[in-house]
């Protein structure tokens, strides 16, 4: 196991960010300060590489830049989203007969609290190394009144690896008044390489999932939770994601956009399984694990020329995400399950990617 940090860049404002590396079994994860966000993951295949390497058939599985300047001005892949991640409804919600206004930047609603919310942060970071892995725990503290969300955030997030080629990720925050809090990673994969130009429609995916969220046209969930069966977001035997995709091409979303609610097991905070994803031409599985209760499936529809890793250009469906969260709109859903914390509640959720080849 190996840990190593470097010097990522220094932003306009003169704030130098860090970029971590971690290597375990035969894993290799990057991350950086700058919105604690997963900037490469190298995983093996037998299949050559993109880019030749010591390491055999590894390529790098995560959309992104090769520099910090990439992730300053475009800051959609791979960063960790808060304070709540997902859409709220009309950007407001109400606690305690108070109404609390957010920033607006997803048309009338809010998504991920993008103006200053934690993927546009720098975050203090530590590397450790435990017995069976290597990680960095990113800390992160987000005043009353920020981003128009009322108490005192102090969050810390640690990313790592495993000797088992496993990618854990553990998301944790304190709040001293009651707050909507909901983190999680905005990683876009493809299990092909991100190099090879290649779309993600071919790969394969199973989701834990029997049913999912309704939206309107604004993608806000409309409370009413509907059965996968005989529909387009049927993923409950392994099929390709560009299958039922067409189905799906004239909606609002365009594509994949949607909260998959993750089928009951065990006990609560109990990992779970919610993903099995196979890509045919590299030959690499990835198999999902989560808390939470839902995960956001979304197949990359707005994705167009996007000038990514030394040379590399990412176009529609070019990666996925499966963000696992809370439900989208939980503060204005009394139905959802709850999504506030604080100061007697204490939010802590994990999220496990296993990879095979």
């Amino acid at each position: 196991m190996k840990i190593s940090r470097k010097t990522f860049g220094v932003l306009s404002n003169g704030k130098k960010v860090h970029l971590y590396t971690l290597k375990a079994g035969e894993l290799s994860l990057s991350v950086c300060t700058l919105g604690a966000a997963w900037t490469s993951l190298m995983v093996p295949s037998s299949v050559p590489a993109v880019i030749p390497s010591t390491e055999k058939g590894a390529d790098d599985i995560l959309l992104g830049f090769s520099t910090l300047e990439g992730y300053a001005s475009n800051r959609s892949f791979g960063g960790t989203a808060g304070r709540f991640a997902g859409r709220i409804g009309g950007a407001k919600f109400s606690l305690s007969g108070k109404e609390y206004s957010l920033h607006r930047n997803n048309g009338e609603n809010s998504l991920h609290g993008e103006r200053v919310g934690f993927a546009n942060q720098i975050w203090k970071a530590e590397a450790y190394e435990e017995r069976d892995g290597v990680f960095v725990r990113f800390e992160l503290k987000s005043p009353d009144g920020q981003e128009g969300y009322p108490g005192n955030v102090r969050a810390a997030v640690s990313y790592g690896l495993t000797k088992s080629n496993e990618l854990v990720a553990d998301y944790q925050a304190k709040v001293d008044a009651p707050c909507p809090v909901n983190l999680t990673n905005r990683a876009f994969f493809n299990l092909a390489g991100e190099g090879r130009g290649m779309s993600v429609l071919s790969t394969e995916m199973k989701l834990y999932c029997s049913n999912y969220l309704e939206t309107d046209d604004a993608l806000i969930p409309s409370g009413t939770i509907l059965p996968v069966a005989g529909t387009p977001f049927d993923f409950t035997a392994k099929k390709p994601i560009g299958k039922d995709i067409g189905a799906l091409a004239e909606t609002a979303a365009g594509g994949y956009d949607h909260c998959f609610v993750i089928d009951r097991g065990g006990e609560p905070g109990d990992l779970r399984p919610f993903a099995e994803v196979y890509e045919p031409f590299s030959k690499r599985y990835m198999r999902g694990f989560t808390t939470q209760p839902g995960v956001q499936f979304f197949s990359g529809n707005n994705i167009s020329a996007v000038s990514g890793k030394i040379g590399s250009v990412y176009e529609k469906h070019g990666g996925f995400c499966l963000e696992t969260q809370h439900f989208p709109d939980s503060p204005n859903r009394r139905e959802f399950p709850s999504a506030i914390f604080g100061p007697n509640r204490d939010y802590h959720e994990k999220a496990v990617f296993v990879f095979d080849w």
